[in-house]
C-alpha cells in the first residue's frame, strides 16, 4: 500500500496498540467492536474459523505476533473499506487533527451549514438554552473526562477544527459542570454544546446560565453513543 494515508496511519496505530498492550486480546476486541465487525465476519475475511478470533481475544491462544496482528488489523480495515470506509475516515480525521481516538471520537466539517434544530432531531437532544446563532458547520465528539484531564488549553482550542461554528459533543457527562466550566477559559466558545449521557433533570443547575452568558446553544441527550455517532456520520 503506497503512501501514508489515513488507512495506513490507522493500521499502524491499531497494530501498535495491540502489540504493546498488556492484554492484546482485549485491545483487539476493543477495536473490532469499535468497527462494528463480528468475530465471524473478521474470521471469514482472514479465512480462519471464528474460534481462532475468539481464542485470541480471550487469551486462550498465545498473544499474536506482529505478522498475525498485521493480518487482523488489515482485515478490519478491508471490511470497513468495503462498507464505505466510514470508520477509517472518522478515525483519520481525529488522527490528522493530532488527537488520540480515545479522547476525540470524531471531528468533522460539513459541506454546508445545517440548522441546529436538525442536529437536535437527529440526536434526540433537548435544548436547554438558545445561542447567538441557529446553524453549525461541523462537530467534534469528545470524551469529557479525558479531554478535561489530558488536553492542554491549546489542544482544547484545536477541538474546533476549522471553525468555532460547530457543536462540541461531550460524552460521559454526569452533571455537565466540568466541561462547561472548562469552556469558560477557552476563547472563543463554540456555537453549540451538547452534553451526552444525561437527562434534563440531571443537569447542573447553572449550566443554562453559563451557556447564555457565553452565547452558545446548550442541549442534552441520552442517546446510545454508537447510534449518535452513526447519526452524526449521516449529516451533510
Amino acid at each position: 500500500m503506497g503512501g501514508r494515508g489515513p488507512k495506513q496511519e490507522l493500521a499502524e496505530k491499531i497494530a501498535g496498540e495491540i502489540t504493546l498492550s498488556d492484554d492484546p486480546g482485549a485491545t483487539l476486541r476493543k477495536w473490532r467492536t469499535d468497527f462494528d465487525i463480528s468475530q465471524t465476519d473478521l474470521a471469514s475475511e482472514l479465512s480462519v474459523s471464528s474460534s481462532v478470533i475468539s481464542d485470541y481475544e480471550s487469551g486462550r491462544r498465545e498473544s499474536p505476533g506482529i505478522a498475525v496482528v498485521s493480518r487482523l488489523v488489515y482485515g478490519l480495515l478491508e471490511i470497513d473499506e468495503r462498507r464505505g470506509g466510514d470508520r477509517i475516515r472518522q478515525y483519520g480525521r481525529v488522527l490528522s487533527a493530532g488527537f488520540e481516538s480515545d479522547v476525540v471520537y470524531d471531528l468533522r466539517e460539513y459541506a454546508t451549514s445545517i440548522p441546529i434544530a436538525r442536529l437536535y432531531d437527529e440526536l434526540d437532544a433537548t435544548e436547554i438554552a438558545g445561542g447567538n446563532t441557529n446553524h453549525i458547520s461541523g462537530h467534534t465528539v469528545i470524551d469529557s473526562i479525558k479531554a478535561i484531564t489530558r488536553l492542554s488549553s491549546e489542544e482544547f482550542f484545536r477541538l474546533y477544527g476549522q471553525s468555532t461554528n460547530r457543536v462540541l459533543v461531550f460524552t460521559g457527562v454526569t452533571r455537565g459542570e466540568s466541561p462547561l466550566v472548562a469552556l469558560r477559559v477557552v476563547n472563543p466558545t463554540p456555537n453549540a454544546v451538547i452534553l451526552h449521557g444525561i437527562d434534563e433533570d440531571e443537569l447542573w443547575d447553572h449550566a443554562g446560565d453559563l451557556a447564555r452568558i457565553d452565547g452558545y446553544a446548550l442541549a442534552v441527550t441520552n442517546a446510545d453513543l454508537d447510534e449518535m455517532l452513526e447519526s452524526l456520520a449521516g449529516l451533510e
